[in-house]
Parts: structure tokens; C-alpha cells; sequence
């Protein structure tokens, strides 16, 4: 009989990858995918605890599989991830009907827990945090696509007073540069012309004194790749080497995330992000006289614990100074377990909404004139997915990160085309396919 896995993920790009890495363990020990939970033997939720009311969309979710299990008892059904933590107590007590609850330091277990799980019935819980664990030579099923996404390292050192990564996903460690080029390498033979590098903090990649620069320049130097991404950055670990390693690496993508979360200095120190709001206008600068057209983007908190207007009307300023090409905006939402949850003065319900509305319109504002700067220029664009703006049109990214729509003249996905950008409305430039000698490239 054949046996079928089905993995839902929430949450940020670290958790599809650990849901590939998963997939890739489940399939050597002899599991397919399906696309459809009531085909599947095993049920995985890859929970994410950063964003707001994540525990009750598990909940939520896991209530309707407690019916799917009913009517198929043998189903098996886990929580994976930063969520599990939180939860096991919970699914303990309440939840039985749940097999799994694993942390993201436990998947290696998956397969030797299944083949325990066929002969006992209590939950298997799991959740003690590495201090080594970095899933080293564990190859993951990819999704499709024309994306490829790498783990270089796993969990954070930056103990930013609102997260709770470091107490959900352990302390900094990275994985060996050889194990990283072997994988990159991989998806390269795959058909994958762009890979992402990931991190919680990814340059602060750092392994027998081989660090984010030093890495990336060796990723870039691998046959067949085109183009390099890599998220999140912290301000604090870019410096001129790096920027410089991106300048002189033609495939290593002009843009950069930058996240300022706070324009107040004052917030910013009691956010613990290790730097002032003038040496973050400053480090914008400096990228942008380095990387010839880059682009910006950033993370931006509203409303933290004690920000007062004063120090609202600062973030507002150091966004009209760098102008971000585009912001991942939200309001202050406390998690237990951080410092942040501890602070007083939190701020109205009503006020965090406010000004997270005025942080959104700023920001569509910078967006706009952003990207009309690109009206008229030729740029490559990787041809990503249908447009689901637009019918009978494709849609891909620039080197600098912008989402371009254009008709589908015969183009294929994967392709890197050149395209004329004729228009710029909303966050998506528009644009035509030009034909340019020695400029189109294919892959299979």
C-alpha cells in the first residue's frame, strides 16, 4: 500500500523550507506527496509563532482534522515548528487526536517516531532546541517553481526585545560551506537557475571564520547559477565587503532588505537592535552609491510599547529620507515569552491601527515614485508565474526585486527575458518583451 504525506505551511520562507527538508526525509523513507489531506497517512502542520493570531488558525485547522481523523482513525497528524513550543501543553491536555508535536531542532527524528507511533498511541513530543543542529546533508523535495530556497544557518543571537525566534528556534549556528555549495550545486542540476539564501539572521552567517561574504562570493561562482537572492539581513552585520561582493558578482541580485522597524532612536534602543536611526540612513546611502539601482525594502513596527508620536513622526522621517522601494508594514502585537511583553506603556489598540494606516499609505506613496523611476529602462526579468492581475499575461521579478506583468507572447516560465518597462501603477510595473541580441536565456 502506498504511503502518502500532506504538509501545510505557515509562516515565513525558513518554514517552506523546513517543510521541504521534512518532505525530503518522509520521501526516502518511502512516502509520496499529495496535494489532498483526506489521501494522506501523515498530516504535518509547519506552525509559525510570529505572526498575530497564528495559535488560533492552528486550532482552527486542527478542529477540522480531529473530524477528517474520526472518520479516518489511522491518520496520523503532528505539529511541527516554532509553534510547538507554545502548544504542547495544550495539545496534551485537549487534543490527544494529535500524534506529533515536534520543534524545528527535531525533524531528524520523523521517520524512527513514525515507526514508533504503529505500535503505541500516546502524543510524541519533542520540542528541546540544538545548539548544533543544522540539518547538514539532508536534501530537500523541492516545490516547483524557479526558486530554490537554501537554510544556510538556524536561529538568532539578535534577541530583539518584540521576537521570539530565539526562544522558538535556539541560538546561531551555520551550516559548513561545502555542505551549502553541495546543495546549491544540487538544485542547480535540477533546473533551479535561482536559489535564496536563508537565515534569521543570514549574514550573520558564520562558520570556522568563513562569513556571509566569503560564502555568498563562493555560491555566485557556481556554474549555471543566474541569480542569487538572500533574506532577512540584519543592519547591523552589512558592511562594505559584503556590498562590495555584491557589486563586482553579476548574479547576485541588486537588492537589499534593510529592516529599520523603528525611526526612533529611543524605541530602537529598547527594541535592542544594535543600531541608531542615523547610522541606518547612513548604511542606505552607502548602498545606494555602491549598488548601482538597488533596491530597498524593510520591516516596519507600529505602535511598540511606548512609542509616543513624537517617535512615530521620526519612523515617518526616516522613510521619506531613504524612500524604501517596499516595507512589510504592522502593528506592535506583544508574544509571550519576550522582554517587549514585560514593557509598560503598551499602546492603544486603536492608536497601533492608526498609525500602521499612515505607515501603509506613506509607504504605497514610495513604492509608486520607486518604481516609476524604472518607466523607460531595459531590464532582465525571470519569468516566475501567470499573472493573477492580469489574463493571458506573465508576471516575474527584476534583478532589483520588482514584480513586472507582460503579455505572454510565447514566453516560457523560467525564461530570463528582456523586458521595457512602459508603466508603473500600484506596487507592479508593466512592461513589453524586447528582442535583444544575445540577451535571452532558457533553461529546462
Amino acid at each position: 500500500m502506498q504511503k502518502k504525506y500532506y504538509i501545510e505551511t505557515y509562516g515565513c520562507q525558513m518554514n517552506v523550507a523546513d517543510s521541504e527538508l521534512v518532505a525530503g526525509l518522509l520521501e526516502k523513507n518511502g512516502y509520496t506527496k499529495t496535494n489532498l489531506d483526506l489521501e494522506a497517512n501523515i498530516i504535518f502542520l509547519n506552525t509559525c509563532a510570529i505572526r498575530e493570531h497564528a495559535e488560533d488558525k492552528i486550532h482552527s485547522r486542527l478542529g477540522r482534522l480531529n473530524k477528517l481523523k474520526k472518520n479516518k482513525p489511522e491518520t496520523i497528524i503532528g505539529i511541527l515548528g516554532c509553534m510547538a513550543q507554545n502548544v504542547k501543553d495544550d495539545i496534551l491536555e485537549n487534543k490527544p487526536y494529535v500524534d506529533f508535536v515536534l520543534g524545528p531542532d527535531s525533524y531528524k527524528r520523523i521517520p524512527d517516531l513514525l515507526k514508533r507511533q504503529l505500535i503505541q498511541e500516546e502524543s510524541i513530543v519533542d520540542t528541546r532546541l540544538s545548539k548544533f543542529e543544522v540539518y547538514e546533508n539532508l536534501f530537500p523535495s523541492r516545490n516547483n517553481g524557479v526558486n530554490a530556497w537554501v537554510s544556510i544557518m538556524r536561529g538568532c543571537d539578535k534577541f530583539c526585545t518584540f521576537c521570539i525566534v530565539p526562544f522558538t528556534r535556539g541560538r546561531e549556528r551555520s551550516r559548513s560551506l561545502q555542505s551549502i555549495i553541495d546543495e546549491v550545486k544540487k538544485a542547480v542540476d535540477m533546473g533551479f537557475i535561482e536559489v535564496t539564501l536563508l537565515g534569521q539572521n543570514v549574514n550573520s552567517y558564520n562558520h570556522n571564520n568563513v562569513k556571509f561574504p566569503k560564502l555568498i562570493d563562493s555560491v555566485a561562482n557556481i556554474s549555471g547559477l543566474q541569480r542569487i537572492r538572500f533574506t532577512s539581513p540584519h543592519p547591523q552585520d552589512i558592511d562594505d565587503e559584503l556590498l562590495f561582493v555584491m557589486r563586482d558578482n553579476h548574479n547576485i541580485c541588486n537588492s537589499v532588505h534593510l529592516p529599520l522597524q523603528a525611526g526612533s532612536n529611543k524605541i530602537l534602543k529598547k527594541m535592542n537592535r544594535t543600531y541608531t536611526k542615523e547610522k541606518f540612513m547612513i548604511l542606505s546611502d552607502k548602498i545606494r552609491n555602491i549598488l548601482s539601482n538597488s533596491s530597498i525594502t524593510t520591516d516596519i513596527i507600529a505602535g511598540f510599547p511606548g512609542e509616543t508620536e513624537k517617535d512615530f513622526n521620526e519612523t515617518l522621517d526616516v522613510m521619506n529620507y531613504v524612500k524604501f522601494d517596499s516595507a512589510f508594514t504592522f502593528k506592535y502585537s506583544s508574544r509571550p515569552g519576550t522582554k517587549a511583553s514585560e514593557f509598560d506603556n503598551h499602546i492603544d489598540e486603536r492608536i497601533r491601527q492608526l498609525r500602521l494606516a499612515k505607515l501603509v499609505e506613506l509607504q504605497k506613496i514610495h513604492t509608486l515614485h520607486r518604481n516609476k523611476l524604472e518607466i523607460g529602462k531595459k531590464v532582465k526579468v525571470l519569468v516566475e508565474k501567470n499573472s493573477k492581475k492580469s489574463k493571458n499575461k506573465l508576471s516575474g521579478r527584476t534583478d532589483n526585486n520588482k514584480w513586472v506583468i507582460f503579455p505572454n507572447n510565447n514566453i516560457n516560465i523560467g525564461e530570463i527575458i528582456t523586458v521595457k518597462i512602459t508603466d508603473a501603477r500600484g506596487i507592479s510595473l508593466f512592461g513589453e518583451k524586447i528582442k535583444m541580441k544575445d540577451e535571452n536565456y532558457a533553461i529546462i
